[in-house]
C-alpha cells in the first residue's frame, strides 16, 4: 500500500453503492481521512450494513444540490475526490432520463466546480466514467481515442460527464482524471436487474436465470477490486503530477456474450441443469463493447489481478453468505 493515502483527506461520493463502499474500506486501510456525500440512509448497503460508515465523516446532501457538494468539500479541506454518485442503471435511465441527467450531469459539474473554486486545498480528482460514454462503434475496441457518442440516456449522461471534466482540465487545469470502466461486478451489488446478481440470486434460490437480450451481446466484466485498485492509483497518479487531464480505459480485454457468463456462474455454482430463458427484449442497449486499456498498463501500470473464473467465485460465495444469512 502506497504511503500516499496516509492522513489524506478524501471525498467520496457513491459511497453507498457496491464500488463505493469497497473504495471507502480500502481508503481507510490506508489510514486516509474518508468523507463521504450521504443522500440516503439505506440499511441494506453494505457500507452502513457492516458499520463501515461510522469511521466515516458523514455529510447529508445530494449532489444535484451545489451547497451540498461545496460544503462536504470545503468543510472536510478535501485533497482528493472520487466521484463515484450516479443514477447507474440502464433500465432506470431509460424510464426516467431527466433525473439521470440531474444526478449524472449536473451532479457532475457540481463536484468539479466545487474543486475549481477550492483549487487551493484539492489536489486530484477522479470522475467514474464508463465504456457507455463511447455509444456504440464498429470499430473495436474502444480506445482513449474512440469519440465519446452516447445515445441513449445513461449513455449520453457519461458522455457528458466526461467532457466536462475534460473541460475543467483544459480550461482550468483541475487536475482531473475520467476511469472508463467495463462492467463492474462483484459481491454487494443489489441491483437485482443486473445480470450477475440476478443471476446468482436466482441459482441460490433454484430458479432458472433470466435474460433480458438474446444472450448475444459482448461486454468486458471487470471485478470490483480490480476498479477499486484503478481509482485509487489514478487518483495517486493525478496528485503526483504523474498524469492529467486525461482518460484511461480499465477493462480486462476479454469480451464474452451474456450467454457465456451466465454459463460461466452457472458452472461456478455447479447449476448447470438451470437454464437460462431468454427473454429477447432488450431495447436501447449498446450490442458489442470492449475496450482497450493498454494506456492504463503503459501509464500507470494496472492490469487486473482476478481472472473472470477468480472473480465469479467470490462474487457467488459473498452471495451465498449475505442471501442466506439469518
Amino acid at each position: 500500500m502506497s504511503a500516499f493515502w496516509t492522513s489524506k483527506r478524501v471525498l467520496v461520493t457513491g459511497a453507498t453503492g457496491f464500488v463505493g463502499h469497497r473504495v471507502v474500506r480500502a481508503l481507510q486501510q490506508r489510514d486516509a481521512d474518508v468523507t463521504i456525500l450521504l443522500r440516503d440512509w439505506d440499511p441494506c448497503s453494505e457500507l452502513i450494513r457492516s458499520g463501515l460508515v461510522d469511521s466515516c465523516r458523514v455529510v447529508h446532501g445530494v449532489l444535484e444540490a451545489y451547497s451540498d457538494v461545496k460544503r462536504a468539500l470545503n468543510e472536510s479541506e478535501t485533497e482528493v475526490v472520487v466521484h463515484l454518485g450516479a443514477q447507474a442503471i440502464v433500465g432506470a435511465a431509460n424510464r426516467s432520463p431527466r433525473a439521470t441527467f440531474e444526478s449524472n450531469i449536473r451532479g457532475t459539474y457540481n463536484v468539479l466546480e466545487a474543486c475549481r473554486i477550492h483549487a487551493d486545498l484539492v489536489r486530484s480528482v477522479v470522475i467514474a466514467s464508463s465504456d457507455k460514454a463511447y455509444g456504440p462503434c464498429d470499430a473495436l475496441p474502444y480506445t482513449e481515442e474512440t469519440p465519446l457518442e452516447g445515445r441513449h440516456p445513461y449513455d449520453v449522461s457519461k458522455s457528458c460527464a466526461d467532457l466536462l471534466a475534460q473541460a475543467y482540465w483544459h480550461t482550468y487545469q483541475l487536475p482531473v482524471a475520467i476511469a472508463r470502466c467495463g462492467n463492474i461486478y462483484g459481491g454487494g451489488d443489489l441491483h437485482w436487474s443486473r445480470i450477475v446478481p440476478g443471476t446468482v440470486r436466482s441459482l441460490i434460490r433454484g430458479e432458472a436465470p433470466v435474460i433480458r437480450s438474446d444472450g448475444t451481446f459482448t461486454r468486458d466484466y471487470v471485478y470490483v477490486e480490480d476498479i477499486v485498485e484503478a481509482y485509487l492509483l489514478l487518483a495517486e497518479s493525478v496528485a503526483t503530477g504523474k498524469v492529467a487531464g486525461e482518460a484511461f480505459n480499465f477493462g480486462p480485454e476479454q469480451p464474452i456474450s451474456v450467454l457465456e457468463l451466465v454459463d460461466a456462474i452457472r458452472l461456478a455454482m455447479g447449476c448447470e441443469d438451470l437454464e437460462p430463458v431468454i427473454l429477447n427484449r432488450a431495447s436501447a442497449e449498446i450490442r458489442d463493447q470492449t475496450l482497450c486499456s493498454e494506456k492504463a498498463q503503459q501509464l500507470l501500470d494496472w492490469r487486473p489481478k482476478f481472472s473472470l473464473m477468480e472473480g465469479l467465485r467470490r462474487t457467488v460465495q459473498w452471495y451465498q453468505e449475505h442471501l442466506r444469512a439469518p
